[in-house]
C-alpha cells in the first residue's frame, strides 16, 4: 500500500460513522457563507462518518441546501468530535467574543485541528496536533506574528524556507498552498507536491483542500501520534485535491466541480 493509499483507505465491514470518524467545522460567515459549502462538500467526499457544522443560520441553510446530512449548530454548540476544521470563511475571531471564546476552547481540547484562513492566529494556542493551510500572502502575515517580518513575494521565491521556519515557531504542521504546495514539520522535514494542474488556482480551491484535510484527520485521528504522520496525510490530500481537478480534464473549473470530483479521485488513488 503507497503512503497516499494508506490514508484513503475505505471502510472495513464493522465501521459505521463513528469509527469512520466525526469532523467539526466552523467555517463560513455572513460575509462568505460559501467557504462552508466547499469545506463541508470537500470534507463528506473523502468518506468521512460525519460532519457537523457551526454556523450562522443563513450559512446552515445553505450547507443543508447542498449536503443535507450535515448536522447543523451554533458554533459553541458543535458536540463531540475527532478533529476540528477551523477558519474557512470565517469573521476575523478578535472582533466576536463568543466565537474566540469557541474557538479558544476547541483549540485546547487536545483534539487535532485544521486551520485556514481566519483561524490561523490560533496555531500556536492548539494543544494537540495542528494543521495549518496558508497560502504565500496568508504566510508572510503568519511570520510577521513570529517576529520575522516577510511579504509575500519573499515566501514565493523561498517557500521551503519560510513553511519550515513557520512549522519551527508553531509547532504546527504547515501546509504552504501553491502550484507546489510545501508540507513542512516543525523537525525542519519539508515535503514538495505539485501539482497535476493549474486548474485549481480558483476561488474557493482552498476551502475545498481544507475541507478534505479535516476529513482525513477526522478519519484517522485514533491514529495519529506524530506531526511526521500529520504531514504524510496532509501530502495525501494534498494529492487527492490535485488529482481531484486534473482528472475533470485541462479546462475552466468552479470549486464546487473539485470537491465534487474527490470520491472519484480517492478510487483512481487507492487503484484497483
Amino acid at each position: 500500500m503507497s503512503s497516499t493509499s494508506r490514508w484513503l483507505a475505505g471502510p472495513d465491514a464493522g465501521d459505521d460513522k463513528y469509527s469512520r470518524g466525526v469532523l467539526a467545522a466552523v467555517t463560513g460567515s455572513l460575509q462568505y457563507p460559501g467557504a462552508a459549502t466547499l469545506a463541508v462538500e470537500g470534507a463528506w467526499r473523502t468518506g468521512v462518518g460525519l460532519v457537523r457544522l457551526g454556523a450562522p443560520l443563513r450559512v446552515q441553510d445553505l450547507v443543508l441546501g447542498r449536503r443535507p446530512e450535515t448536522i447543523v449548530s451554533t458554533p459553541e454548540d458543535l458536540g463531540r468530535a475527532d478533529a476540528y476544521l477551523l477558519g474557512s470563511g470565517l469573521d476575523d475571531p478578535a472582533e466576536d467574543e463568543m466565537l474566540r471564546d469557541t474557538l479558544v476552547g476547541i483549540a485546547d481540547s487536545g483534539a487535532p485541528v485544521v486551520l485556514d484562513a481566519g483561524a490561523l492566529g490560533f496555531a500556536m494556542r492548539v494543544r494537540g496536533l495542528c494543521l495549518v493551510t496558508p497560502h504565500a500572502g496568508e504566510l508572510a502575515r503568519m511570520l510577521g506574528w513570529l517576529g520575522r517580518e516577510s511579504e509575500r513575494a519573499d515566501v514565493v521565491a523561498s517557500p521551503a524556507e519560510h513553511a519550515a521556519f513557520a512549522a519551527e515557531n508553531t509547532g504546527a504542521v504547515v501546509v504552504l498552498k501553491g502550484a507546489t504546495t510545501h508540507i513542512a514539520t516543525p523537525s525542519g522535514a519539508v515535503t514538495s507536491v505539485a501539482a497535476e494542474t493549474n486548474r485549481l488556482a480558483t476561488a474557493g480551491s482552498g476551502d475545498v483542500l481544507a475541507g478534505i484535510l479535516g476529513g482525513l484527520v477526522a478519519q484517522h485521528a485514533p491514529d495519529l501520534a506524530t506531526r511526521e504522520q500529520l504531514a504524510e496525510l496532509a501530502a495525501a490530500g494534498v494529492s487527492l485535491h490535485s488529482r481531484a481537478a486534473a482528472r475533470l480534464g485541462d479546462r475552466p473549473l468552479a470549486a464546487l466541480e473539485i470537491a465534487e470530483s474527490v470520491a472519484y479521485a480517492t478510487a483512481e488513488l487507492n487503484g484497483p
